[in-house]
């Protein structure tokens, strides 16, 4: 037709597919309330390590990332001045014990449904054991 449509997985059938199935799970009774639930129990934990670690805890809805610094983190120069180099060790760190993080400061974290108390257990518990 007349308008113009492109995207790599525009239109594929296995995209729409897994799409209505994302759309279907998040329309399910109660979904948000689980996983607030489950976040909010992490955010409460993993802020309470992160202020024993020297490390700022920002969280918005399940998206969230640790800051290697002191003091609030609102912008972008804000974040420049974290201490990147103990975030790589901290990537590292997390990498090699199985657990993938954004690899840059400049990114969020997103806990999903299918992320299960031990999980975030596990995660807390591993920041709490990082010494760099």
């Amino acid at each position: 037709g007349p308008v113009y449509q492109a995207g790599t997985l525009s239109g594929n059938p296995v995209a729409m597919s897994a799409g209505i199935a994302t759309l279907t799970q998040l329309m399910r009774e109660g979904f948000y309330e689980e996983l607030n639930g489950r976040v909010d129990a992490f955010d409460k934990e993993l802020r309470e390590v992160a202020k024993e670690k020297n490390m700022v805890l920002n969280r918005v809805g399940p998206m969230f990332t640790l800051f290697f610094t002191q003091g609030e983190v609102r912008n972008f120069s804000d974040v420049n001045r974290t201490d990147q180099q103990r975030f790589a060790a901290f990537f590292r760190y997390m990498l090699r014990h199985g657990v993938y993080v954004s690899p840059s400061q400049f990114e969020s974290n997103f806990i999903s449904i299918k992320h299960t108390k031990e999980d975030l257990e596990r995660f807390v518990e591993l920041v709490r054991d990082f010494n760099d």
